[in-house]
């Protein structure tokens, strides 16, 4: 069979937030295609963008690999790939155009070319999957293969037909997720990450999904690829993978890097047992709601599988921003669960979100408020983002005509109209960090006299910049009282 290049278009090196981080994955949905199409006869390999320093260097891999199929295939569990950073996207324009200059029938799928096929058409993308893509990749790599050139009856694709765009509609997401094979792990060069996870965190850590889809409404949040329906992985395969992983590349921790972990009853608890029966010794971190950390004995389960952290979207401490966002959740939910987390020593990362519509001083203070009073073990603190497709996008898209794409993670920029102004925001951000970690900071050092040997290298180096944070605190006071 023809022989099928993948490739996916985030670079690490073009972030730099998350370069710095050190905290590199796998394209896990880049190598769960290639796996699926490799199962129907296919020749795959592996372009890895990730550790890659240039778009480049994908010359050498075509040269060698002499591809049939260029395959651009973001990895859609990452959640930076939902963001639609504009490095990205030119990223992937390039990547085509080599493509497209070797001769390759370039086919792309992403968050981003499923909001903007028509750009990616236009940029010698050839065929762009929408959504979920595995079976209408399969379907269109037959049809390629059998020389059989309507498409139009192949569900979940976009591309140019006497030089009008066709769009063919969406395909059904698949429910048994337990039909899929295990990623295609061979393809990744393991020695690779485990090596910079290693030397910079003593840890060893991969990433795997146990879910597809979140089925709640948060009215900012986009899910172009999986949607609104929830489907899930038995606790048995996932399982099966960790212990795989293990065996074959020494993990010994793992990011659940669903966007809603062990929603399904019953779903954490049979994971528990069975990674008790095997005796397997992980540790892990996933993301939650606070609703479903309060439900029955949820968090104890988590903690006794080996939960290290679990990061929840608090994104607010003011209740009338999160019945703004559709959160479904309360603040009080948040002190609850919180608190519960900590009680049984789950390390605590609160999500939160600044300058969504309507966002007042009052409405800040109560975030800084719940933010310091809970003291969770880490925080991520973002600008308000509008994504295509989401109700919040809808109602500030006017606003967007000039500029509607981050350059990377940490641009931090704020699109639209609000009650203060993008620097004011940037700053808060800045501000509002730098409290944390001076706070925290006094924590970890009472911990440290109290117990020297208690504390781990970041934890250590947390208590000595505790003071370095003063000075700046007074500065980016000044500039916020300036700004407002």
């Amino acid at each position: 069979m023809a022989k099928v290049l993948f490739a996916n278009s985030y670079f690490y090196k073009f972030d730099p937030k998350q370069w710095k981080s050190k905290q590199y994955y796998p394209p896990l949905a880049t190598i769960y295609a290639a796996s699926f199409i490799r199962e129907y006869g296919f020749d795959v390999s592996l372009f890895d963008t990730n550790l890659r320093d240039s778009t480049e260097e994908i010359i050498t891999s075509i040269k060698n690999e002499t591809p049939k199929y260029l395959i651009i295939y973001e990895d859609g569990f990452n959640y930076l790939t939902k963001m639609c950073l504009l490095k990205m996207r030119e990223a992937a324009f390039r990547l085509s155009k080599i493509g497209k200059e070797f001769g390759c029938t370039v086919i792309v799928n992403s968050s981003d070319s499923t909001d903007q096929y028509e750009k990616y058409l236009k940029n010698n993308t050839d065929f762009v999957i929408l959504g979920e893509a595995e079976i209408t990749l399969l379907e269109l790599l037959k049809s390629l293969e059998n020389k059989s050139y309507d498409f139009s009856n192949i569900k979940g694709l976009c591309f140019y037909k006497y030089n009008k765009i066709v769009n063919t509609g969406k395909r059904e997401i698949i429910t048994d997720l337990d039909s899929l094979p295990q990623p295609a792990w061979d393809l990744v060069n393991i020695e690779q990450y485990k090596n910079i996870w290693m030397k910079n965190h003593s840890i060893f850590s991969l990433n795997i999904s146990t879910t597809r889809g979140c089925p709640f409404k948060c009215n900012w949040c986009a899910k172009p690829i999986y949607g609104n329906r929830y489907n899930s992985r038995s606790p048995k395969k996932v399982v099966d993978e960790i212990e795989y992983l293990i065996n074959k590349f020494g993990v010994n921790y793992i990011w659940f890097c669903d966007d809603i972990f062990g929603l399904k009853p019953g779903w954490v608890k049979d994971f528990n047992r069975l990674i008790k029966e095997r005796k397997l010794v992980f540790k892990y971190k996933i993301q939650s709601r606070v609703d479903l950390l309060l439900q029955e004995d949820t968090v104890e389960e988590l903690a006794q599988s080996g939960a290290d952290i679990i990061w929840v979207g608090a994104e607010s401490g003011s209740q009338k921003i999160l019945d703004a966002m559709d959160k479904g959740t309360t603040v009080e939910q948040i002190y609850k669960a919180t608190k519960l987390m900590q009680q049984k020593y789950i390390k605590v990362g609160l999500f939160l979100q600044l300058g969504y519509l309507g966002e007042t001083k009052e409405d800040i203070d109560k975030t800084l408020k719940m933010l310091l009073e809970l003291m969770p073990y880490d925080v991520g603190i973002s600008v308000s983002y509008p994504l295509p497709g989401t109700k919040f996008y809808g109602i500030v898209k006017d606003q967007l005509k000039e500029k509607a794409n981050w350059e990377d993670s940490d641009e931090l920029a704020l699109m639209f109209r609000n009650n203060y102004s993008p620097e004011f925001y940037k700053k808060l951000h800045r501000f509002i960090h730098k409290i944390f970690r001076k706070e925290q900071g006094k924590i970890f050092i009472k911990k440290f006299f109290k117990n020297p040997f208690s504390l781990n290298t970041l934890e250590l180096r947390r208590a000595f910049t505790t003071f370095y944070y003063i000075p700046q605190i007074i500065i980016y006071k000044y500039w916020l009282k300036k700004l407002q």
